[in-house]
């Protein structure tokens, strides 16, 4: 390493050249990861209102404990 701020480290590095199957890999993982952030689950019949009562800790409702 070395002060001289005019070195030629510290050019940035050529880009890495990726194969084809590199980058149908990643375009599939990308579109999995947007596929799975769309996904949005129905409400459930019955259910509580409300956040999540096993998240968050919200074990009664209206006073009566619930048990699963």
């Amino acid at each position: 390493m070395t002060d001289d701020p005019n070195s030629e480290a510290a050019e940035t590095p050529e880009p890495r050249v990726l194969s084809e199957a590199a980058k149908r890999a990643l375009a599939e993982a990308e579109a999995r990861r947007v596929a799975a952030a769309i996904v949005v689950l129905p409400p459930e019949d019955g259910g509580s209102r409300g956040p999540e009562p096993t998240r968050y800790g919200d074990w009664e409702k209206k006073g009566l404990a619930v048990d699963f």
